[in-house]
């Protein structure tokens, strides 16, 4: 089977861990320096129930309640990976703005979302609940994780990687495919 195209948008405020959940699921590693993307974008090869998936990462620039999306960021994108920090309730208030604008440029009512709460290494910190986090995704009919780009954890002891074979799982769905749960943490 031929591998499958996929290009998904990681999006969120600015210095929320985006470039840094990307980089740590394409090279493995933690880049503690911050330095404000422009927009880049990965590419990784990555396997999720026995399927080979092409990957296009678009790492966005920070966005914030005035940006206005551009709208490449609406095409041929197949899924969004939207992510604020539990140490930042504006993060938090800016994701929703963003969800609300990508509904608007889409033109559709549902598109295949993982909502993302990272840093949550930085616990003592925190100001936005897991619960909050769980309540706006189930409000959007989207996937919940909590992760640490740091120490490459999201909820229940998985690695980031699952963030973005769930948000694969998501468009299979989306597109009508059935697809299988897989719990283990898997780096391909």
């Amino acid at each position: 089977m031929p591998p499958k195209q996929r290009k998904i948008a990681i999006m969120g405020y600015r210095s929320v861990g985006k470039s840094s959940l990307s980089i740590q699921f394409v090279e493995g590693q933690f880049v503690d320096s911050y330095d404000p993307t422009i927009e880049n974008t990965f590419v990784k090869t990555t396997k999720v129930n026995n399927q080979e998936y092409d990957l296009k990462l678009v790492d966005t620039a920070g966005q914030d309640e005035y940006s206005i999306l551009p709208t490449q960021y609406s095409m041929d994108i197949h899924g969004y990976v939207l992510v604020y920090s539990i140490t930042s309730p504006k993060s938090f208030e800016i994701i929703q703005i963003i969800y609300d604008k990508l509904l608007d440029m889409t033109g559709k009512v549902h598109v295949p979302v993982v909502l993302v709460g990272n840093k949550k290494d930085l616990h003592m910190d925190r100001v936005v609940t897991q619960e909050e986090g769980r309540r706006l995704a189930d409000s959007w009919k989207a996937v919940f994780l909590e992760a640490s780009a740091k120490q490459n954890e999201v909820t229940s002891k998985k690695c980031v990687a699952d963030i973005f074979h769930t948000m694969l799982m998501e468009i299979e769905k989306a597109n009508g495919n059935t697809v299988q749960e897989n719990n283990k943490c898997s780096i391909s």
